[in-house]
């Protein structure tokens, strides 16, 4: 199976997207900004990177700028109906092609496959289970377990958790979680990571002695106690 990320600032796309990929046998991963897509990229394990074109901040050139001054992963740009100037950008900078939006999910499949056989792309193996305790994950089936056990967790809650796995015991900032798990920058006042946090300490339950397993560090962020 072959591993996408997506990477588009719209939520309710990205969703329809995924999820008629992963019908069709893709493995599939999103996020919502330009700079964490491009982290994502560069962080290695994708096949093809989905990069929309028009998103604030860091743009989708900017962000196949910085993946393509170090990773030659296939891209294929996502471009706003008859905007040649960013399209040309695009093929300029490295992208294997482009699709205008709106799109339908079976002609972006079809568009995928055909630059996954033309680049001769191997689908990334899958990685190996993330073990934190009593925990284990597997980041390319979404799916947990706790003691054995099946943990039932959200997509987002998933990916939280995931974060905190792989920085075991160590305090993981509400920025990085907001930026790598929500997609997007934290702003002032949001509360959705701490939201996330209170349904995620229900699930996992508490330690012999007590304790949460998830451990919110005042002005830091949270850690996962192993």
């Amino acid at each position: 199976m072959a591993k996408v990320l997506l990477v588009d600032d719209d939520v309710e796309l990205v969703e329809l997207l995924r999820d008629y990929l992963r019908g069709e046998g893709f493995v599939v991963e999103a996020a919502h900004a330009g700079d964490a897509g491009a982290r994502a990229a560069l962080a290695g394990g994708f096949d093809i990177v989905v990069l929309d074109v028009m998103m604030p901040g860091c743009s989708g050139i900017e962000a196949l700028r910085r993946i393509r001054a170090a990773s030659a992963v296939p891209v294929l740009m996502l471009t706003a109906k008859g905007d040649d100037d960013e399209r040309i950008a695009g093929l300029e900078l490295g992208a294997d092609d482009y699709v205008p939006k709106p799109c339908t999910p079976r002609e972006l499949t079809a568009r995928l496959r055909a630059i996954l056989k033309r680049t001769g792309a191997v689908p990334a193996a899958p990685p190996a289970p993330i073990r934190a305790g009593v925990l284990t994950l597997w980041p390319a089936e979404r799916r947990a377990e706790q003691d054995g056990r099946p943990l039932d967790l959200t997509s987002t809650e998933f990916s939280l958790v995931e974060l905190l796995a792989r920085q075991a015991g160590r305090v993981v900032s509400k920025e990085a979680l907001s930026e790598q798990a929500l997609g997007r920058p934290l702003v002032r006042f949001d509360r959705s990571i701490d939201v996330h946090m209170s349904s995620i300490r229900h699930k996992l339950g508490r330690l012999p002695d007590g304790r949460s397993r998830i451990q919110t560090v005042i002005r830091r962020g949270y850690l996962l106690v192993v």
